[in-house]
């Protein structure tokens, strides 16, 4: 038996570590609201099309789209056509973000909160599970970088007794010393930023896709002087041709897509921030393409007259200034890459916060809104991506990331799902209301919480790219049937799962599938208000009489209802 102290006891730490409530709060922390992901109000949407450019700078100018010419000239492309892949890809990743990031600048909802009306509110548990996981594996990559270039940095500051620090881990560690101490070093300098709600994060954003652009030409303009030209490889033909060179063509065209499909499913976790409904169409539209294209091109343009100097190919950046400083150190040497190191270390905070922490942040959340909000979230992922030692990942060749590269076949039916869902089936009406109620009463109950339609479109757009996608984590695909679909994989994904879920409603239609209703915030006070007599506290539903006025609405015209 537990005692009744023990109950008041836990009773008032539940209680005390509740998530913080505005002062002026007129909605209350339940098991499906709190502050973070309630219909963002007005005065938080504070972003405007400046910081949704600096948004895709910082996730175009990344490693991977650094790396992405070493992926397709492994396929056996030349770079021109490794360049014509990359633009494709680009400007098919920059019309899913548009659509995928609507709702969020026009319903002002996010991601996770969307989910729930396309699987229900139970259901809706399952696509961000999904990237919870994925992204806590991300973040530990990204953080593990992010030490890489703190390493830089003090082994330009502090010169060769930091650069070249004995190593005191054994090879089964997968890590040096050094790297393990500039690890947590980044921590150190991360950990506060997420301090700053996603609403304040803009000027940090732009000061650092500053650095970023300045960083790239930098590198790209001292590599082709020092080389006198850009490099053999650049010039390099097609190892590949007929059908071959076609089918990798299009698994190029998937694999760029799958690289950025995570951040693109939850696009509208920061268009909700938006100042006004097309305050992200620049960034999405134009910003998005020119960057992955700009920095894919540099990184090849680099890598290959890197060649020409060292005599070896480094197509992960952080290594080429590693490289440089083990062979030099004079005083250019150090200066060249200590501020390399310092741009790269703005873009790896930047891009865990912005493609990572929040996001996951929000995600979390949605698991235990009580006592969860983004920041906790924030700090929660944090944690585990330190527990998953990502120096594992990075530093040993496994079949666990060839897992990690392709589970964009997960991700690109519940992208389609999401899409197809609000446009097609709810042509964009959405019961606001109703998302926040956990019971047969909500439009988003479905049976027992869970929408059936959803569930059987995910499973048919994955299931036939499952054997192709076991074959290639095998290595034992040889372009056969199942091979080519897997080819296919993003796309077959995302219109196989959409399409399927969109007859399936049409066929199946459920209630209030179509119409719309705002959010009632009053049901969602903290505190006791009553009107007519009944206490307003609590998401349960509630009926009014005639007369009663219930404010309802975010960053909208009030009604009295």
């Amino acid at each position: 038996m537990v005692s009744e102290k023990t109950k008041e006891r836990v009773s008032y730490w539940a209680t005390k570590l509740e998530c913080p409530v505005d002062a002026d709060a007129n909605y209350e922390n339940t098991y499906w609201c709190n502050r973070d992901l309630i219909p963002i109000p007005a005065d938080r949407r504070t972003w405007t099309w400046q910081g949704f450019a600096g948004y895709w700078i910082i996730t175009g100018a990344n490693n991977s789209a650094w790396t992405a010419g070493s992926t397709l000239l492994a396929l056996g492309l030349s770079v021109g056509q490794a360049m014509g892949v990359v633009v494709g890809s680009s400007l098919i990743i920059s019309m899913i973000a548009v659509v995928a990031g609507w709702m969020g600048s026009h319903d002002y909802l996010g991601f996770t909160v969307m989910s729930r009306a396309s699987w229900g509110m139970i259901g809706g548990f399952w696509p961000v599970l999904n990237r919870i996981v994925t992204a806590c594996i991300w973040m530990g990559i990204q953080t593990y970088w992010g030490g890489q270039a703190v390493k830089i940095i003090l082994g330009a500051v502090i010169g060769p007794k930091y650069a070249y620090m004995k190593n005191t881990l054994p090879e089964s560690a997968s890590v040096d010393t050094c790297s393990l101490v500039s690890f947590f070093i980044f921590l150190v300098i991360f950990c506060p930023m997420l301090l700053i709600p996603p609403e304040k994060l803009q000027l940090p954003l732009k000061i650092a896709f500053a650095m970023i652009v300045c960083n790239i030409f930098g590198m790209l303009i001292w590599s082709v002087r020092t080389a006198h030209g850009a490099g053999e490889l650049f010039y390099s033909p097609a190892t590949e041709s007929g059908g071959t060179l076609s089918w990798n063509v299009v698994y190029g065209i998937q694999a760029i897509l799958g690289l950025w499909s995570g951040g693109i499913v939850g696009q509208s976790d920061w268009t909700r921030y938006a100042k006004t409904p097309n305050a992200s169409l620049f960034g999405q539209g134009v910003t998005c393409p020119l960057t992955i294209i700009v920095t894919a091109l540099c990184g090849v343009i680099i890598t290959s007259a890197t060649y020409q100097i060292y005599g070896a190919y480094f197509w992960n950046p952080f290594e080429l200034l590693l490289h440089i400083q083990s062979v030099s150190m004079t005083p250019a040497a150090r200066a060249g890459t200590f501020f390399a190191g310092l741009a790269f270390l703005a873009s790896q905070m930047a891009l865990c916060i912005v493609l990572n922490a929040i996001s996951t942040g929000m995600d979390m959340a949605a698991l235990c809104p009580r006592w969860i909000n983004i920041r906790r979230g924030c700090y929660i992922l944090t944690v585990i991506a330190v527990a998953i030692c990502p120096w594992n990942f990075v530093n040993n060749v496994t079949t666990f990331i060839t897992v990690l590269s392709g589970w964009s076949i997960f991700l690109s039916g519940m992208t389609g799902i999401l899409i197809f869902d609000y446009f097609l089936v709810r042509k964009g009406q959405l019961h606001m209301g109703d998302m926040y109620m956990g019971n047969s009463k909500s439009a988003y109950w479905y049976t027992f919480g869970f929408n059936w339609r959803a569930i059987v479109a995910w499973m048919m757009g994955v299931w036939p790219l499952l054997p192709g996608f076991v074959r290639r984590v095998q290595a034992t695909n040889n372009g056969n049937g199942w091979d080519h679909v897997y080819d296919l994989s993003y796309f077959f994904g995302f219109f196989v799962s959409g399409v399927i879920h969109w007859c399936l409603h049409t066929i199946f239609p459920a209630k209030k599938q179509t119409g719309s209703s705002l959010f009632q915030m009053e049901l969602h006070r903290t505190g006791g208000n009553h009107i007519h007599g009944q206490y307003i506290g609590s998401t349960s539903s509630r009926d009014y009489g005639e007369g009663d006025e219930v404010v309802i609405g975010v960053g909208k015209d009030k009604e009295n209802v």
